[in-house]
């Protein structure tokens, strides 16, 4: 496969950009499906996450791939191509395979080592199979990126290089607002992030926490989970009364605007007798609470555009070099074992081509001595066979492993031209499209 990602995430777009380019309702399947109509997409997987967007394809051309890619991306997140343009990265081959696999190491996360990435790719690939837009390609190098990152996280200590986003992000409310512990909390929303900020707040200490969410069934739900003794539900329409009688806010909601008004905010702080400022952990890609609420006195409100600025000051760890280097070899296994799988049906044609001669001659001693005793024939047969074998055994050894290199495809190619190889016997041992070439490597751009 020739493997092309382009994207925009919080290394290279503002918060703003990511905000506006964000992909919700049915908008992230329109993209998929779009994606893989085109004409240059064999293959499409989107990985749409609070700050991130890419679209992982197989493409035939590179340029012509980069350009259609790009255009549905502007076109489906709604912000103009030019803009877009200039916060998009482009990846290629195995530069693409490194960037996924370092995305799913948590190496290119907001909060490097999180592993909640990991879970995301796992959702990705299962909504390409389940749309049917992702083939046996994608699904070998999503595979393979899933269990890069387990072995990343279980060889290493990249866990305690960052934590996951609910962790950090209440680490930072913890330095603004006083400890965690004690604290009567509001989540808004109960999807993966709210869960997962739910289940960290009764790990913390809260004791009085509620769940407010636009299906009540989830919400209840999750207070089951939970635990009764712990959390209960409150109606959505409720949260802005409710914002006075906690100390702190969670939202999560994948709505497409605010949820949380600033002069709600407004209203409750000054209900407040609390000496602590009210506690608000945005962590909605759009924001579910109003950026205006930075501005409020009594008010702290923590979202993804400071948790990035906070998280560029920590130091890193060690670990993330040996990170580094795990994603380096599996890079380089994956690219030759990939090369190698391209050589491997031009080499069974060959043989097949080289079996159908000696069967033909044989036919042909046959019928010129059709006298020949059955011992005769049967060692002059072997006799051919075994020259045609030793003939063929240094070339196919040698072009595997020369195909394992960078480059190597260009070897069987060779091949192919050299014994004039019927295109038709190698898609029939592939399942490749006869004619389909991929195009020059471009590496990685931006």
């Amino acid at each position: 496969m020739s493997l092309l990602v382009v994207g925009l995430s919080h290394r290279t777009a503002p918060v703003g950009v990511l905000e506006r380019a964000a992909l919700t309702g049915d908008v992230p399947t329109r993209l998929l499906h779009d994606a893989a109509a085109t004409a240059t997409v064999g293959e499409a997987a989107l990985v749409n996450t609070c700050n991130r967007i890419e679209l992982y394809a197989d493409v035939d051309k590179f340029h012509a791939g980069v350009a259609e890619l790009s255009l549905l991306l502007a076109h489906h997140s709604g912000v103009d191509l030019e803009e877009l343009t200039s916060h998009l990265y482009v990846h290629y081959e195995d530069r693409a395979v490194h960037h996924l696999f370092s995305v799913a190491c948590g190496l290119d996360s907001m909060v490097v080592g999180e592993g909640q990435i990991l879970g995301q790719l796992r959702d990705a690939l299962a909504k390409a199979q389940e749309e049917h837009t992702a083939g046996r390609g994608l699904n070998e190098l999503f595979q393979q990126a899933l269990r890069v990152g387990k072995r990343a996280h279980s060889e290493t200590g990249i866990d305690k290089a960052g934590q996951s986003l609910v962790t950090f992000g209440l680490e930072q409310v913890a330095a603004g607002a006083g400890e965690i512990a004690g604290k009567r909390a509001l989540v808004v929303g109960a999807g993966s992030m709210s869960s997962l900020a739910a289940a960290t707040l009764v790990r913390s200490g809260v004791t009085d926490l509620l769940i407010a969410n636009r299906t009540p069934a989830r919400a209840e739900r999750l207070v089951e989970i939970l635990g009764p003794d712990v959390a209960r539900t409150l109606d959505l329409a409720k949260v802005p009364e409710a914002l006075a009688d906690v100390d702190l806010v969670i939202s999560c909601t994948g709505a497409a605007g605010v949820v949380i008004k600033a002069e709600d905010v407004a209203a409750a702080v000054a209900l407040r007798a609390a000496s602590e400022p009210l506690a608000l952990l945005d962590l909605a890609m759009p924001r579910d609470v109003d950026h205006a609420v930075h501005e409020l006195s009594g008010a702290l409100l923590v979202d993804l555009e400071s948790l990035s600025h906070a998280h560029a000051a920590t130091p890193g760890a060690g670990d993330v070099d040996e990170v580094t280097r795990i994603v380096a070899d599996e890079v380089t296994a994956f690219g030759a074992a990939q090369r190698a799988a391209r050589i491997a049906p031009t080499v069974v044609a060959l043989r097949s081509m080289a079996s159908d001669v000696v069967a033909a001659e044989l036919g042909r001693l046959e019928s010129r001595l059709p006298d020949l005793d059955e011992r005769s024939r049967a060692e002059i047969g072997q006799a051919v066979r075994r020259v045609v074998d030793k003939l063929l055994h240094a070339p196919t050894v040698r072009v595997k492993q020369l195909a394992a290199e960078p480059g190597g495809a260009s070897y069987a190619d060779a091949l192919r031209e050299l014994f004039d190889l019927d295109p038709a016997a190698v898609h029939a041992v592939s399942g490749t499209p006869v004619g389909s070439v991929p195009q020059p490597s471009a590496g990685g751009t931006r």
